[in-house]
């Protein structure tokens, strides 16, 4: 475990340059957003950081998500058909910490009894919940009626996944179902991103414009999209904002997924 004062200059370089590893919701800043265990590799580390102006304080557990086919997260005691928990096999330390201002301090995630994994992917989302200590997400707000007073707090909470792979992945990605909405204000391309095989896939969508004479444009990208298993398949839908050139009465539309480090997971072809 190791705790440490950073200035906020050296906090805004860490957010700025750390850009897709980090996640920031209220004064709690994480690197990464994310653990996957898929190799010898034991031991990893999640670095806090308190982006705030007072001291805060977080109690830190695990919880288990199962994913709908819209993206939302829904908790669940049980792991559905196909679905398997990752935190019989984590131990982590410390397991509570508080951050004065601008403090950061270290997590430590630590493989444990593995000799018994099947092959496949185990999930668990670590879970950063906010104590009584600190009001997090707004001060508290109070209320009187009739000479009652009724103190209101906000519990602040942010989780990310961790995941355990054991074996060669056989996943496959297909995208179907493609349309595009010209009607608003912006183009939306809507879309299926079907999953087969026993790993889950977490990529970037873009969305590219071939004009008839071969010029191409990138129209649309959002970043760290995933369909978790055991989950077969995701809705989703985007808006095309860097579109104001491009005549999308005529050419064709290229949509990717592909992994953050670069490789293609699957592409598709709409005619316009």
């Amino acid at each position: 475990m190791i705790k440490k004062l950073l200035s906020p200059l050296l906090l805004f370089f860490i957010l700025i340059f750390s850009g897709l590893a980090t996640y920031a919701q209220g004064d709690l800043m994480i690197m990464p957003k994310r653990l996957v265990f898929d190799g010898s590799e034991r031991s990893q580390e999640i670095n806090l950081a308190n982006t705030g102006s007072d001291t805060a304080v977080y109690a830190i557990s695990f919880v288990n998500y199962k994913m709908t086919e819209q993206g939302n997260f829904e908790q669940v005691e049980e792991p559905e058909e196909g679905q398997r928990f990752a935190e019989n096999f984590l131990r982590y330390f410390p397991r509570r910490v508080s951050l004065a201002p601008n403090e950061a301090q270290t997590i430590r995630v630590q493989l444990t009894r593995t000799g018994n994994l099947k092959q496949g992917e185990y999930r668990s989302h670590m879970y950063f919940r906010a104590v009584e200590e600190q009001t997090a997400l707004g001060a508290e707000n109070a209320e009187e009626t009739e000479g009652i007073s009724i103190n209101i707090k906000t519990v602040f909470g942010i989780s990310i996944p961790i995941i355990i792979r054991e074996g060669e992945s056989t996943t496959k990605i297909d995208l179907t179902e493609l349309g595009l909405n010209t009607e608003g204000e912006y183009p939306k391309l809507s879309l299926v991103i079907n999953r087969s095989g026993n790993m889950s896939v977490y990529g970037n969508l873009s969305a590219i414009h071939i004009s008839p004479n071969g010029t191409e444009t990138e129209v649309g990208m959002v970043k760290g999209i995933s369909v978790y298993t055991p989950n077969s398949k995701r809705s989703f839908s985007f808006e095309l904002r860097n579109a104001d050139e491009v005549d999308f009465d005529q050419g064709k539309l290229r949509i990717q997924y592909s992994e953050d480090k670069g490789k293609t997971l699957a592409t598709k072809e709409i005619k316009l």
